[in-house]
This record gives structure tokens, C-alpha cells and sequence, in this order.
């Protein structure tokens, strides 16, 4: 079984070098158009396995997708960051090409793939790709969810003084600050999370996790890569190993949640066909508000895209 990772920076690399170690496919491709980057990275990461003990080969690829052929699944961490004076449309621009570009090459050589979306803005530039693709929509989806729930979990665990490993929790809307995290349903062993902290401290916590990403921002000078390619991996296992987990993902939404052709997160089923469900769990008036706001926040950016005449 062959995974496929596209982009060998910092994100596509973590993601690379941890599905490696998890040692649950027989190949990771890591391809990039830099010359050498992807091939130094992944012998790099090959010489680490008689450390790490893993079997799993690491091919590097300057642009050659036919070395891509046959992935079970695919995820893109291809774009350029958001750099001064670039203004948001100009970022989907060039990203929106750039994923583009990707998926029909990755479409050409593994039209059976599960296609992960890493690339921002990542609601948007999961609907490039879905758009692109033309594949069934569970076979499409945006890491994002996943990223942002073990941030808020973190946060907790740290508040808490417990280990991260007790606390679950739900996540749900898009990727950024109207993202909207559930407190009603974040439990600790079991426990609700509201019985163990105030609400100040609580909200505090919330409003962190939708700053997360810029926060590292500000201490790094760049944007996070080892929680975005653990994230990623994670869910990579949860396909190839077809383990049933249920992971918050941004997946195309027709009807459920009372939205209809959109990406955002939602909770869902990960197996081997991708996407095997979408859950749909009961939202209070104030949670449904939110999940609409952050949605027609998500529609606002995805007719942006759509008024470029890119896709």
C-alpha cells in the first residue's frame, strides 16, 4: 500500500515522517517541484529507520506524479503562506491554482485515492480540489478539525494539570476564528469539562483555540507543522488501517446541520472509503448560530473561488 504526500515542507514532511514510523503502508512518496528537496528529505527520513524501526520505504519525487501512481491516499500540503501585503484573494488565487494543478495530477496516476487537504485557507481549498477531482464527495475531505480539537485540548489538559489523553472533544465550522468549539460536548474521562473549570477560564480556553494558529505565528515568525502533519498522519492511519475513528473533518455538508454545498468541519466516520459518515449530533439555538455564522463565513470565501473563474 502506497501513501502519497505532496509538498515536502515542514507540514508535508512531519506527515511523511510519522505515517513512516507508524509503519502501516509499504511506500510514502514525498514529491515537490523544488529540485532535491523531496528526495533529501525522504533520505534523510529513510536513514532513520534501522533507529526508529520501520519498514516503510520513503521515495522522494522532483514533480514525477507517475512515482505517485496506485496511492491509496493522498494528502496536499502544496500553497504559499499569506506573506505581507497579500491580500486574502491573492492567497486563494495562487493557491487555488497551485491545488489545482496537484489534483489533476494526482486524480491522472491514482484515480482510486483519498484525497486529505492540508493547504489553506483549507475549507476553500477543499472545495478546489472536490471541484477538481470530480470524485465522490467522501473520498475528499480537509484537515482541520482534527488540528484545532488537540489544540483545544492541550489548552485543557494544561489548565486541567491532567494528561491530554482523558480529554475528547468536538469542534465543528471552519478553519479559523469562527471555528466553533463545543464545551458541552468535551468530557474528561467521562467527566463534562464544565464541572471541572469556570466558564471564564473555559471561555478563555476557546477563544485561544481560534487563535491558535496565529499565536505560533507570532512566537515562530511561520505557521505550526508538527500538530498540522500529526494531524494529517492521523488521519491517514485512520483510512489505510480502516479503524472507524471519529474525526471532527471538513466535508462537503448537503443538508446535515440544516447546511447545504459547503465545506466545513464536521464529525465523522474516517475508514477505508474516506469519509463512511457523517454525525450528526444535536446542537442548542446558540451552537446552531455559531455553526451558521462560521458556514456563511466558509460560503462567503468559497464565492470568492468561484467568481475567479479558476476551477
Amino acid at each position: 500500500m502506497k501513501v502519497t504526500v505532496v509538498g515536502a515542507g515542514n507540514v508535508g514532511a512531519t506527515c511523511a515522517q510519522i505515517v513512516a514510523e507508524k509503519n502501516i503502508v509499504q511506500e510514502v512518496v514525498l514529491l515537490d517541484i523544488k529540485e532535491g528537496i523531496s528526495e533529501g528529505k525522504a533520505l534523510d527520513l529513510w536513514e532513520t529507520a534501522p533507529i526508529n524501526y520501520y519498514d516503510s520505504r520513503i521515495t522522494g519525487s522532483t514533480n514525477d506524479y507517475s512515482k505517485t501512481a496506485g496511492s491509496e491516499v493522498v494528502v496536499i500540503t502544496s500553497g504559499l503562506p499569506r506573506k505581507p501585503g497579500m491580500s486574502r484573494d491573492d492567497l486563494i488565487s495562487i493557491n487555488a491554482g497551485i491545488v489545482k494543478s496537484v489534483t489533476e495530477n494526482v486524480v491522472k496516476y491514482s484515480p482510486d485515492a483519498k484525497i486529505i487537504i492540508v493547504s489553506n485557507p483549507l475549507d476553500v481549498m477543499t472545495y478546489a480540489a472536490f471541484k477538481t477531482a470530480k470524485f465522490p464527495k467522501n473520498r475528499v475531505m480537509g484537515m482541520a478539525g482534527i488540528l484545532d480539537t488537540a489544540r483545544y485540548r492541550a489548552f485543557l489538559a494544561e489548565a486541567l494539570d491532567v494528561s491530554p489523553r482523558d480529554i475528547s472533544a468536538l469542534l465543528m465550522g471552519g478553519h479559523g476564528d469562527t471555528m466553533v468549539p463545543l464545551p458541552r460536548y468535551t468530557t474528561v474521562a467521562g467527566i463534562p469539562v464544565t464541572e471541572l473549570i469556570d466558564d471564564d477560564k473555559l471561555n478563555a480556553i476557546v477563544e485561544r483555540t481560534k487563535k491558535g494558529g496565529g499565536e505560533l505565528v507570532n512566537l515562530m515568525g511561520t505557521s505550526a507543522w508538527y500538530a498540522p502533519g500529526s494531524a494529517a498522519a492521523q488521519m491517514v492511519e485512520a483510512i489505510v488501517m480502516n479503524q472507524k475513528r471519529v474525526f471532527p473533518c471538513c466535508v462537503l455538508l448537503e443538508g446535515e446541520y440544516g447546511l447545504n454545498d459547503m465545506f466545513v468541519g464536521a464529525p465523522v466516520v474516517l475508514g477505508k472509503n474516506g469519509v463512511e459518515k457523517i454525525i450528526e449530533v444535536a446542537l442548542n439555538n446558540d451552537e446552531k448560530k455559531l455553526l451558521n455564522d462560521s458556514a456563511n463565513s466558509v460560503k462567503g470565501v468559497m464565492g470568492v473561488l468561484d467568481g475567479m473563474n479558476i476551477l
